[in-house]
């Protein structure tokens, strides 16, 4: 099977490891990649308009691929997976129509009403919204503010915040730079990210995972694209992963049907378990960075073979998905100033290791591998416990070397001392 991968980051990275894994696959190419991924692929680094439908196309017909899956959310959005499957080809990934779950927050809200899905209680505020109309929404919500960018934001478009003020700057912020913005009221109990499967009304779930968005210890400081995370869950209760598929999972997939725009690719839902349970925070169009580093870690199914059969509108027929035992573990490793606006250019030293995924890597003239983007790499570590996994990704990451560079040293520090309860 001939595979393009359309993407550039440690997800993409990922996914590229686990379908070299299965025998099905002759070749993968990626668009664009990174130069991570140059000796188990094909990249087309030149290539990185991937909302570009027109681009996207060309490239496949030039591999002739017999699978092509998209990894982020902007060519999702775009409606890239439609052009593709227009001109006859097995896209692992939403239509433009059925991305909206992540695209519009508003549209999510209102398939989540629709399908009777819990979630918390939200309401929109448009672009030209005056004083009086923020103020007045403001003073339905609080203590705690969840403010939203109503768009595509990657991860970075949320202030959850005890201060007023602060909430009201993120109002505006938004509405200045044309967005919409919506206020949730703010769920408590531990987060929790699930992926399924889902090809119109059959759901299949992957492991459950949790993700740390802050930047630092101890979830302080601004939310990010995601910081580290970890999989499965030891603190969720045994019918955790069966209650989102019942309540969350399978009720959407029926919604989008419902509405002319069944869903075929992955779900991702994230959810906070408070005392009576799941409730969505948000959706997701993709499978989500960084947590499917950990996730595909465990996974012993052969991955092109599973994301045919989505594809192709089969996996109802597939066989039970098979897990290796233990836990898994990733550690991102950021830019200095990260989020903010990181430093581009720092060499890195230490990374030619199999438990690391490039994300914002580049090589310069001389050949050095140097730092590219906010989120530079990812190191993975797996063990039969998850403090086993802990040690083994942050041994791997205190050899590398990056200027300015830092990450979180308490990646489910607090699922392994047991701090994590529902």
């Amino acid at each position: 099977m001939r595979i393009l991968v359309i993407g550039s980051g440690a997800r993409e990275h990922a996914l590229v490891l686990g379908l070299a894994k299965d025998p099905a696959v002759s070749e993968i190419h990626v668009a664009p990649g990174n130069v991570g991924m140059q000796n188990v692929a094909t990249v087309h680094l030149e290539a990185t308009d991937v909302a570009n439908p027109e681009l996207m196309l060309q490239i496949a017909k030039e591999v002739a691929a017999e699978l092509v899956v998209i990894g982020p959310e902007i060519p999702l959005v775009a409606g890239v997976a439609d052009v593709l499957r227009d001109h006859g080809f097995a896209v692992f990934g939403p239509n433009q129509a059925a991305a909206q779950i992540e695209g519009s927050k508003a549209f999510a809200k209102d398939v989540m009403e629709k399908a009777g899905v819990k979630t918390a209680r939200a309401q929109q505020l448009l672009p030209g919204a005056d004083d009086a109309e923020i103020e007045a929404a403001l003073d339905n919500f609080g203590p705690q503010f969840v403010v939203k960018d109503d768009g595509l934001a990657a991860g970075k478009g949320v202030v959850v915040t005890p201060d007023r003020q602060a909430a009201r700057d993120h109002v505006d912020a938004v509405l200045a730079a044309g967005n919409p913005v919506l206020l949730e009221s703010f769920l408590d109990g531990p987060e929790v990210s699930l992926f399924c499967l889902v090809d119109g009304e059959t759901v299949v779930p992957l492991l459950p995972a949790q993700d740390h968005k802050r930047v630092r210890d101890n979830d302080e400081g601004p939310n990010t694209g995601g910081m580290g995370a970890y999989c499965p869950l030891p603190w969720l209760p045994e019918n955790g992963v069966q209650r989102i598929v019942d309540e969350v999972c399978v009720p959407v997939a029926r919604e989008m049907v419902a509405r002319g725009c069944a869903y075929s690719g992955l779900l991702y839902a994230g959810l906070a378990w408070g005392q009576d349970g799941p409730s969505v925070v948000e959706f997701n169009c993709r499978f989500g960075d960084p947590e499917t580093q950990a996730v595909l870690a465990l996974l012993q199914t052969p991955l092109a073979t599973l994301l045919h059969a989505v594809a192709t509108g089969t996996l109802a027929e597939h066989p039970a998905l098979e897990w290796e035992d233990g836990y898994a573990l990733t550690v991102v490793l950021a830019a200095y100033n990260y989020p903010d606006t990181p430093r581009k250019g720092d060499v890195i030293t230490g990374a030619d290791h199999e438990a690391v995924r490039h994300a914002g890597t580049a090589v310069d003239a001389e050949g050095q591998l140097i730092s590219a983007g906010g989120r530079v790499l990812n190191v993975v570590g797996t063990g039969a416990t998850l403090a086993a996994a802990r040690e083994q990704a942050y041994e791997v990451l205190a050899g590398i070397e990056l200027e300015g560079g830092h990450y979180r040293s308490d990646i489910a520090l607090p699922a392994v001392e047991g701090k994590i309860h529902i």
